[in-house]
């Protein structure tokens, strides 16, 4: 999987289409990514006890990977992810400005 966890990342489809945020979870099994303000829907939970409120919370529920793509840090804009080795260690890099990850 080419994102990790708190890389920034831009929605590319969806009814989130545009929308800016960090990867706050990685399901590699699912191929799968829980992107910050994304994909966000309301569930409803029962009091639990006499006496205690119900409540409605949002939760991030998690996007496609191939939904995603990662922000060029330099431009700011989405770019694909490509690899090189620098002293005997792989690290990603950008291929619209070749810069490191």
């Amino acid at each position: 999987m080419y994102v990790k966890k708190d890389d920034m990342v831009i929605v590319l489809s969806g009814k989130d289409k545009g929308k800016k945020g960090k990867i706050l979870r990685v399901f590699r099994e699912l191929d799968k990514v829980t992107v910050e303000g994304v994909a966000v829907r309301k569930k409803t939970l029962k009091a639990k006890r006499k006496g205690q409120k119900g409540q409605i919370i949002e939760k991030a529920v998690p996007i496609h990977v191939s939904n995603v793509a990662l922000i060029d840090p330099k431009t700011d804009r989405p770019t694909r992810i490509g690899s090189k080795i620098v002293a005997k260690k792989k690290v990603r890099i950008t291929k619209k400005s070749g810069m490191e990850i």
